[in-house]
């Protein structure tokens, strides 16, 4: 854990969101060392199914040594945010840090996502902190060591992230591209940086998505609000980053990570807009036993919902065996063209076998690329691969060897199909 220096005693920190989980956090964080917390965010009342309001944690900022000033503030009302800001300056004499960390998400598809949705979400994650950047700057100006962070990806632009979260991809984007522009109009005045963290963070937000069991997988949130932490300590010159949690920890001297996770030495999942592909994300959360709910988008454009390719692995799951790897040992991924386009994979290497949509979970000894109905009919035993190979209807990169077993593992197939 990264330990508190008290550099950032008399300070005022202007946190979004901070009624609970990350903003709450980094909310704590600053408190520790004697900073004045704003705490803006809409949850006034209980909630019936989320913990916290502003005024408890108001309470818990004060408890550890901050001085707390709670705001009702919903980041796509103008005026609240800038009552907020008046009576941050009437009360502390003025803001040192913002923290844009308000959210909302929804992870579904353009025709399943209705324009509330959308509305909402470039309301709070791109118009929110541009807004409550706008009304804060005047103020951050005159501190001697101001910071804007902002809890957004890098930019990522491998289509893949736009697929299937279109609206929440733009509105997280939007709230990245902010500190790009904000960066430089300031620059050598007010350091504007972004946060994103490596792995899945625990959360009431995952806790909900994940299902249960989720949290095994996550880190706790304290490493979002120690790497804040780190950003705040630096000079105004360090500006314009997209900072991962665990790398500016790294530089900070940290080496044991495993403070950090919920269940110490569990596998984690990494976060989104990272390296790892949408899909194989939801696949390592169901097998970790995250619920089956937690989709990106309910219409995947591979027909990975529903259709003869869907229907024809769940019976391939259905026959997998410890035996079928032991007799291939061998991974196979198929690109499918046509009417049900999209990429599956079989594992016949590890454990007892997988099989699904979206890329293998480890790399592929075979890759198969042909059209879908002629997929099918291999399957299905009426186009022997040989066959497809030979008149071009199937394209095959790896091993060759691999490739004859995936036919003589077909007919084992075949027999119980």
């Amino acid at each position: 854990m990264l330990h508190n220096t008290g550099k950032l005693a008399g300070y005022t920190v202007f946190v979004t969101g901070a009624s609970r989980g990350i903003g709450k956090a980094i909310a704590l964080k600053a408190a520790r060392d004697g900073a004045n917390v704003v705490i803006a965010a809409k949850t006034a009342d209980p909630h019936p199914k989320l913990p916290g309001t502003i005024y408890t944690a108001a309470a818990e900022i004060e408890a550890v040594g901050g001085k707390a000033l709670p705001c009702i503030v919903d980041v796509r009302d103008e005026k609240q945010i800038n009552d907020a800001v008046e009576q941050a300056v009437k009360k502390f004499g003025g803001i040192d840090i913002l923290v844009n960390n308000a959210g909302a998400i929804s992870l579904t598809g353009i025709l399943e996502t209705p324009m509330k949705k959308v509305d909402l979400m470039l309301g709070i994650n791109l118009r929110g902190p541009y807004l409550t950047s706008k009304l804060c700057i005047p103020h951050l100006l005159k501190s001697k060591n101001p910071h804007i962070l902002n809890l957004s990806p890098p930019l990522n632009l491998n289509p893949i992230w736009f697929k299937n979260n279109t609206a929440y991809t733009m509105a997280k984007y939007g709230m990245s591209m902010c500190v790009l522009g904000m960066a430089e109009e300031f620059r050598g005045a007010i350091a504007v940086n972004a946060l994103w963290p490596k792995t899945a963070i625990q959360t009431i937000l995952m806790d909900v998505m994940g299902g249960s069991g989720i949290d095994k997988q996550c880190r706790k949130v304290e490493i979002v609000a120690d790497a804040a932490y780190a950003i705040f300590k630096q000079p105004i010159s360090f500006t314009g980053q997209f900072v991962i949690d665990e790398d500016i920890l790294r530089k900070e001297g940290i080496e044991d990570f495993n403070v950090y996770a919920v269940e110490p030495d569990h596998p984690l999942l990494p976060d989104f807009f990272l390296d790892l592909k949408p899909e194989d994300l939801v696949r390592q959360m169901e097998e970790h036993g995250a619920s089956p709910a937690f989709k990106v988008g309910k219409a995947n454009a591979d027909s990975s919902a529903a259709g003869p390719i869907s229907d024809l692995f769940n019976k391939i799951r259905g026959i997998l065996s410890p035996d079928v790897v032991k007799t291939t040992q061998a991974v196979y991924r198929f690109d499918l063209t046509g009417e049900h386009a999209g990429v599956w994979y079989i594992d016949l290497k590890n454990d007892a076998g997988s099989a699904g949509s979206g890329e293998p979970p480890v790399n592929a000894d075979v890759v198969m690329t042909l059209d879908s109905s002629d997929f099918i009919k291999m399957f299905g035993g009426t186009l022997k691969p040989t066959m497809a190979f030979m008149s071009g209807k199937l394209k095959i990169k790896g091993d060759m060897g691999l490739a004859i077993k995936l036919e003589k593992m077909m007919v084992m197939m075949k027999s119980k199909l």
